[in-house]
C-alpha cells in the first residue's frame, strides 16, 4: 500500500437529537467521491471517536467501506490510550473492512519513545491491518520523534505518518523516511502547500469535508510540481484554514457543514460554535460554494 493524494478526516454528522445521522453521513461520502479524493479516515478525531458507541463505530465505517468500493482506501482511526484497546479495535476495523488503520500516538498517558516502537510495533503485527503512525502532540501529550519514526518506517505493515507538527525541520526529517512502502503525509491544511511542494505524498485533511474537490485541487498542482499555482490556490484557501482553527476541532468545521447541509453540533463535551464566530461561517459557506464551482463542482 502508498497512500498518496487527498484524504478527507471525516467529520460524523449528528441529527438535532444527537443522533447519528446515516443520511447526512452517506451523502457526505457522495460528495468526497465525487470529488475524486484518494481516501476517507473514519472515526478519527475529526469524526469525535471518543464520543461513538461501539454501533455507530461500526454503522460509520460499514457505511464507508460500501460506499468506497474499493475504489479508494478507507482507514479508521483505531488509536487508544492502551496498546491491548487499540489492537482489539483494529481487529474490529479490519472484520469490517477497512483498508488501514490510523493510529494516533496513546493520548493521557505518555508514553517513552521506546514505548512508542513497541505499541506501534504491537498493533502492526496483531492488528490484522496496515498501520498509518499519527503525531498530534498538541492533543496526545506525546511527540514522536523522527527518529522513532525512522526505527518503525521499515516494519512491512507500517505503511506511513500523519505528522500534524507544523515545523519544516520535523517535516524535512520525515520526508527523508519516504520510499515505496512508506508514505510521508501532511497532517494541517495551513501547512498542506509547503508539505506537499516539500515532497509530501498527501494531506489528510480536515477542510476538505466542506471543499473536497478545492482541496484536491490543492494536491493536484503540487504533484505537478506547479509552485505557483499552488502558493495561488493556497491562497484562496487560506480564509478556510484560518477559519478551521478558530476553536477546537472539529467545532468549526462541523459548524460549516451543517451550513451546507450535513447535520448538526457537536457531542459533550465539545459545544457548538459561539454566535461570534456566526458571521465568519456564514462567509465561509460562501467561498467553499465559490471555490467548488470553480473546481466544476455543483453547490451543496
Amino acid at each position: 500500500m502508498h497512500l498518496t493524494g487527498l484524504i478527507t478526516a471525516l467529520a460524523t454528522p449528528f441529527t438535532e437529537a444527537g443522533a447519528l445521522d446515516l443520511d447526512a453521513w452517506r451523502r457526505l461520502l457522495d460528495r468526497q467521491l465525487a470529488a475524486g479524493v484518494d481516501g476517507l479516515v473514519v472515526a478519527g478525531s475529526t469524526g469525535e471517536a471518543a464520543m461513538l458507541d461501539e454501533g455507530e463505530y461500526d454503522a460509520l465505517l460499514e457505511t464507508a467501506v460500501a460506499a468506497a468500493a474499493g475504489a479508494v482506501k478507507v482507514l479508521a482511526g483505531t488509536g487508544q490510550s492502551g496498546t491491548a484497546r487499540t489492537i482489539a479495535l483494529t481487529r474490529r476495523a479490519a472484520a469490517i473492512g477497512a483498508d488501514a488503520a490510523l493510529v494516533v500516538t496513546p493520548p493521557y498517558v505518555r508514553p517513552t519513545q521506546e514505548g512508542l516502537v513497541a505499541h506501534y510495533r504491537a498493533v502492526a503485527e496483531q492488528g490484522g491491518l496496515p498501520v498509518v503512525l499519527y503525531n498530534v502532540p498538541s492533543r496526545t501529550g506525546v511527540d514522536m520523534l523522527p527518529e522513532t519514526v525512522a526505527a518503525l518506517a521499515g516494519h512491512g505493515n507500517i505503511v506511513g505518518i500523519k505528522e500534524a507538527l507544523p515545523d519544516s525541520a520535523r517535516i524535512a526529517a520525515l520526508l527523508a523516511l519516504r520510499g515505496p512502502g512508506f508514505a510521508g503525509l501532511g497532517g494541517g491544511d495551513a501547512t498542506a502547500a509547503r508539505a506537499l511542494l516539500a515532497g509530501a505524498d498527501g494531506l489528510v485533511s480536515v477542510g476538505s469535508n466542506a471543499a473536497p474537490a478545492a482541496y484536491k485541487r490543492l494536491c493536484e498542482l503540487a504533484r505537478r510540481r506547479e509552485a505557483t499555482a499552488v502558493a495561488d490556490w493556497d491562497a484562496r484557501l487560506a480564509p478556510l484554514h484560518a477559519f478551521c482553527a478558530v476553536e477546537p476541532n472539529p467545532i468549526p468545521v462541523k459548524a460549516l457543514l451543517q451550513r451546507l447541509g450535513f447535520g448538526h453540533g457537536v457531542r459533550l463535551p465539545l459545544l457548538p460554535l459561539p454566535e461570534r464566530h456566526h458571521d465568519e461561517a456564514a462567509r465561509m459557506a460562501a467561498l467553499v460554494r465559490e471555490l467548488e464551482h470553480l473546481c466544476g463542482r455543483p453547490p451543496a
